[in-house]
């Protein structure tokens, strides 16, 4: 006899959710229900989700706070304060009032959501300061994160995330949470564009949230926008602006795309990509810009990144406007390293012109990778000092004095690739390869 608990369970549950409706902001058709019977944990409530600390312009001194709530709260707080080693940084919490926007996306097969995204800019902290913060209201607070803000001397420690892109909770959460594993302190992280499939699509957003949990409430983050982001190559994602709070210093109409981030003696850059491929008006706009901060550049590193590689791992592909418009500003100003995405593989190597003829193994050194699960076949070409194919990949960086360091580990915590760059006394970069005594995983896997 077949028990009729989980058809009543099953009709209760879709009842709630029926009643649930406007609490959650979101509106549901009836041929919605298995889509939200698998990712009801998805949707915005009053509590506070989607939490996310963001690299600021100046980053010694202040971070972004971004979060999300049911359009049921229309206004949300931060509070924060000096941790302590004890529970009483809490009866010193200043509290700060978000701006608020609102959002409603609908994509695909996914029901129409709509939310508040709620951020607040914490400004003036103290280098080397650790502080603990909560967003919400009175009605109901997350929990109490921790952070802490880089010192004004010393080393900048970074994860660098090839795309991310598909089954992201399922199968990419591992490879964040490893490398926190590995490297429990590091003062940012670096997505280098494609984080997730379909750029309107809530749950894939929620998903990416969800993999990155109370890592991406702790660590800043910057992030450069993939084609994935956009739609019909010139529609960013509705999700993009609210739900991240990056800078706006980049050129005009690409703020928070493009933009730069300074710590003493690093500088760190994102350019649009996709609007480099798309867009004539605006590819020449970051061509410009680029150009006038680098002349100006009084730092001893500077880290560039952007989705389409200058340098493809695929094989027969191209991206000319790269090639013909950035390549020669990097080189121009000696670029030291330049983080990519979008091919889905792993290759590293430095590649430089000198009249007219391609020069390896000096100039920007050039890495493409990838931290997701979707993999394309991998290229052999001269310029690639250490590829591999099949592999989920992250990259740990670390910047200090005169040297660079460089890490690429795989998804299962294995030292992949490794090199450090030396700085000379006239800014050259001297390159010390410390590949592991590993066969390339460049066959089957």
């Amino acid at each position: 006899m077949i028990s009729s608990k989980p058809l009543v369970m099953s009709a209760l549950l879709l009842l709630s959710f029926g009643f649930q409706r406007q609490a959650f902001g979101t509106i549901l058709s009836a041929w919605d229900t298995v889509d939200l019977s698998q990712n009801a944990h998805l949707l915005p409530t009053v509590k506070p989700d989607r939490i996310i600390l963001n690299l600021a312009e100046n980053p010694l001194e202040t971070v972004g706070v971004n979060w999300r709530t049911g359009t049921m709260e229309s206004t949300s707080y931060l509070q924060y304060a000096i941790a302590t080693a004890g529970p009483e940084f809490s009866e010193h919490a200043q509290t700060i009032a978000a701006k608020t926007s609102y959002l409603k996306t609908q994509q695909d097969d996914e029901p129409t959501i709509e939310a508040h995204y709620h951020e607040v800019d914490l400004n003036g902290l103290t280098p080397g300061q650790v502080y603990v913060y909560r967003v919400g209201s009175d009605k109901v607070w997350s929990e109490w994160y921790q952070f802490k803000m880089p010192k004004k001397e010393g080393p900048v420690s970074f994860f660098y995330f090839g795309d991310a892109q598909n089954d992201v909770a399922s199968k990419w959460s591992r490879v964040i949470r490893e490398a926190s594993f590995q490297f429990p302190r590091v003062d940012f992280m670096l997505y280098a564009g494609d984080l997730i499939n379909h750029e309107d699509a809530d749950f894939e957003w929620g998903g990416w949230f969800e993999a990155g949990g109370f890592i991406h409430a702790s660590v800043p983050v910057m992030m450069t926008p993939g084609n994935h982001e956009y739609a019909k190559g010139v529609i960013l994602s509705k999700h993009w602006k609210p739900q991240f709070n990056l800078p706006e210093n980049g050129p005009k109409g690409l703020e928070e795309m493009a933009y730069e981030i300074n710590y003493p003696d690093l500088k760190v850059v994102s350019l649009d990509g996709e609007q480099i491929d798309e867009i004539p008006a605006q590819k020449m706009a970051q061509v410009e810009w680029l150009r006038n901060i680098l002349e100006n550049n009084p730092k001893k590193w500077t880290v560039i990144t952007f989705h389409y590689p200058i340098y493809s791992t695929k094989p027969n592909r191209v991206n000319e406007d790269m090639l013909e418009y950035i390549k020669p500003v990097l080189e121009e100003y000696e670029v030291d390293l330049v983080l990519q995405g979008h091919d889905h593989a792993y290759a590293r190597g430095r590649v430089t012109t000198q009249n007219g003829q391609e020069v390896l193994g000096e100039g920007p050194m050039y890495v493409v990778s990838v931290s997701g699960p979707k993999m394309y076949e991998i290229g052999d070409d001269p310029w690639m000092d250490r590829r591999a194919y099949m592999t989920q990949l992250f990259q740990w960086i670390n910047v200090h004095d005169d040297r660079l360091e460089y890490q690429s580990l795989t998804a299962t915590g294995e030292l992949y690739d490794a090199f450090t760059l030396e700085k000379d006394a006239t800014g050259k970069n001297k390159l010390i390869n410390q590949i592991p005594d590993s066969p390339e995983r460049v066959g089957e896997p």
